[in-house]
């Protein structure tokens, strides 16, 4: 079995950040079995992530510790950064998790898979480009760094709350969503049969006109437990 998740935004102060926490840890902990090979995580696992030299986010503990069981029990575990967990430096790589880039193509038990968060593919408008260079940049990373982790967490949070609050209802736009044109013309190019990412906070399952099924994860945060798993015949969307 193989899985994919994505969007669970620990420590979004939207909800009950507890109860969605143990919600997570209970389903990685469901996983941890024998037939288990792989989960990918497909960014925002974190509502905010940033890593100090010495210090990491207190939020979520607990699956911290699910995921090193996951790690311990064989299993492998491949983590694509989103924009809310972007600041991803050695941390989870010292645990022995892949951090990985997006977007990815893998061949898994005989069929192609397109993965990533899905933010940003297939262009986005001025505003976002800005912000994510600014992330991005190792000038801006170091002069964030400064700050107090107090500050730099309290700024964080408040800046992800903000966003949220801005984009709680979005609803994918199909054919004239940037990622769908994106899946399109990367599986025209090179083959897929399924492309799966997040972000979006929608759940959505359609068919792209090159044959390729496209996948968005529903995000964790009204509830339910929202994942794909790929056992070799079947792609089950929960």
């Amino acid at each position: 079995m193989i899985y994919f998740v994505s969007d669970i935004h620990l420590g979004l102060k939207d909800g009950d950040v507890k109860e969605r926490e143990e919600r997570f840890t209970a389903w990685l902990k469901s996983i941890e079995k024998p037939e288990t090979e792989a989960l990918y995580l497909l960014g925002d696992i974190w509502d905010f992530w940033y890593e100090y030299r010495d210090v990491i986010p207190n939020e979520g503990v607990r699956v911290i510790a699910a995921i090193v069981r996951l790690l311990d029990a064989g299993v492998k575990v491949y983590y694509v950064p989103g924009n809310h967990d972007v600041w991803l430096y050695s941390f989870w790589q010292k645990l022995g998790v892949e951090v990985v880039k997006q977007p990815i193509r893998i061949e898994l038990k005989g069929k192609r898979f397109l993965l990533g968060h899905g933010d940003g593919l297939g262009g986005a408008d001025f505003n976002y480009r800005l912000i994510n260079w600014l992330f991005h940049n190792r000038t801006c990373q170091v002069l964030f760094s400064t700050l107090h982790p107090w500050l730099a967490y309290r700024f964080g949070t408040n800046w992800s709350n903000s966003n949220r609050r801005k984009h709680r209802s979005y609803k994918f736009k199909g054919a004239d969503e940037p990622l769908y044109k994106f899946c399109v013309e990367q599986t025209s190019a090179v083959p897929a049969d399924y492309c799966i990412f997040g972000h979006f906070h929608d759940a959505v399952d359609i068919s792209l006109p090159t044959g390729a099924r496209l996948i968005i994860l529903k995000d964790w945060i009204d509830g339910g437990e929202h994942y794909a798993s790929w056992d070799g015949s079947t792609l089950s969307v929960y």
